[in-house]
């Protein structure tokens, strides 16, 4: 039996309302878990997309992907973990910062490449953007400041490629194959 590992699925769907409810639903009456889900318009007018990151083996992952394309509206699913791919989550850090701890608030964050966004008397909030390790990262050096608040948006991903995703909303038209066997 293979490994579960953290997987990343990528599905196009017709941008209708119930669409993100019908995923979510599969996910749960199959017990699988997700650890993070991300939805936004594409370029293509009337086509959301989903970025759904889960912990599986490759059975699962596969049964997963047919489950998915079964579903109506949804257009396109594709198994990008072992692609060459780009993956960002964004992160809004609310830090308790006195004027005393500022500078060196600023200075991680440098470090990090992140920025400061809002700044009031007693506190600031760091924009990060990056892969969760590297949010992790700042975290744990901005908690001993006392972090008053903070927001992860989810992971977003896109494959390296110059290969289009091209779907048509309403088409029916569906890949014959898994594109993880690829």
């Amino acid at each position: 039996m293979d490994r579960a590992i953290s997987r990343t699925f990528i599905a196009y769907v017709e941008d209708k309302p119930g669409v993100l409810n019908r995923v979510v639903s599969l996910f749960r009456r199959r017990a699988y878990n997700i650890e993070s889900l991300t939805v936004g318009r594409t370029h293509e007018p009337g086509v959301s997309r989903l970025t759904m990151i889960t912990c599986a083996d490759d059975d699962t992952a596969r049964r997963l992907e047919a489950h998915l394309y079964k579903l109506v509206n949804v257009l396109r699913v594709r198994d990008i973990t072992a692609v060459p791919s780009v993956a960002r989550d964004l992160a809004l850090i609310k830090v308790k910062a006195a004027a005393t701890e500022r500078a060196e608030i600023l200075e991680i964050a440098k470090v990090f490449r992140a920025r400061v966004v809002d700044i009031a008397t007693d506190a600031l909030i760091v924009e990060i953007t990056g892969e969760q390790e590297k949010i992790d990262g700042l975290v744990a050096l901005l908690r001993p400041f006392g972090i008053l608040e903070m927001v992860n948006s989810g992971m977003v991903a896109m494959t390296r490629s110059a290969e289009l995703a091209t779907v048509e909303p309403g088409s029916g038209a569906r890949p014959l194959a898994a594109s993880s066997a690829a």
